[in-house]
């Protein structure tokens, strides 16, 4: 496997054969749906944002005729319900979360794939429970840390996009612009309905906007949702505000507990919201980890050596 290799596409994206709503408490009930072959190499899709959900383009990562693709929207998010919900929404809750869907579908061990947040969160769940990962598929990794946290959403994605940043700040006050997460937490989470809505597209907005290498009009057409920005934007701010509640560098430092997993980590080269940093630096940490640095590609999961590359690590681990 490596980025000389003749560029791969997605597969064809198939239907579920089954769907369903798992309740994890009295207040959240997640979504979740199965494709590809029943009896295949069970591999669940961790979605990023927090709040992003799942898209049927994701099921295209994975050889439906060699894997039993399992999909979930988290708490608040996408077909989950309460849309948008808070309450008892925390990182923590994400990891029993997908310990609860392995044990009710029946699944031993599965190939872990997550992006972005995504990472984020398949990492927590093999560090806590590595027994029941057969393998970890990567890419753009977000370890939850102040540094990136501020990076993105205070100052450093802005010295590239200053005009999309323009756009992104605007709701907020020149005098609260010093503390923009707690500034946008403020109004996404507080009794005005049109404020909130405002501050939620442009949140979701700049994210969006900073997704690939080269800047594409549909990244944005997400945005025009008025549902999917309340989702993405409070969850994310509620999660970000919160520091993930991770101690700082949580992840790096429990990297001990998944040193035999087979991992494979796809980077960006140039990602403005996940710097490569922490991917090389995770890669140094893990002694069965590789590492493939895409040159023509940002954050997306959609740019195309992007897909390549995780598309042959999936292939790769079909048979395990």
């Amino acid at each position: 496997m490596s980025s000389n290799e003749s560029s791969r596409t997605l597969y064809p994206i198939c239907e579920p054969y089954d769907t369903g709503r798992l309740h994890v408490d009295d207040i959240h009930a997640i979504y979740y749906e199965q494709s590809g072959k029943p009896d295949g190499n069970p591999v669940v899709f961790i979605h990023g944002g927090p709040g992003g959900g799942c898209m049927e383009l994701d099921r295209g990562y994975f050889d439906p005729k060699a894997y039993r693709i399992i999909l979930l929207d988290q708490r608040g998010a996408g077909k989950s319900t309460p849309a948008a919900e808070l309450q008892e929404n925390t990182t923590w809750h994400l990891v029993e979360d997908l310990e609860v869907l392995r044990k009710h579908l029946r699944v031993e061990k599965w190939v872990v794939f997550g992006g972005s947040w995504g990472s984020t969160l398949a990492l927590l769940y093999a560090e806590t429970y590595p027994d029941r990962v057969k393998a970890l598929v990567l890419r753009g990794i977000f370890l939850c840390t102040q540094k990136e946290i501020n990076w993105l959403y205070q100052e450093g994605t802005s010295l590239f996009y200053p005009d999309f940043y323009e756009e992104y700040i605007d709701p907020i006050p020149e005098d609260e612009r010093g503390r923009l997460v707690e500034a946008f937490y403020r109004r996404l989470t507080g009794e005005d309905e049109q404020e909130k809505l405002h501050c939620a597209r442009a949140w979701s907005r700049w994210e969006s906007a900073t997704s690939k290498l080269i800047f594409e009009p549909a990244n944005l057409k997400k945005t025009e949702e008025d549902l999917w920005v309340l989702q993405f934007a409070r969850i994310e701010c509620h999660y970000f505000i919160n520091k993930g509640w991770l101690a700082d560098e949580y992840i790096l430092k429990n990297t001990n507990k998944i040193l035999n997993i087979p991992t494979t980590i796809v980077q960006g080269r140039y990602d403005m919201v996940c710097p490569p940093e922490m991917a090389w630096r995770l890669y140094r940490k893990l002694k069965k980890a590789e590492i493939f640095v895409v040159p023509d590609a940002g954050h997306s999961s959609k740019e195309t050596g992007t897909i390549s590359l995780l598309v042959q690590a999936t292939d790769k681990y079909k048979t395990l």
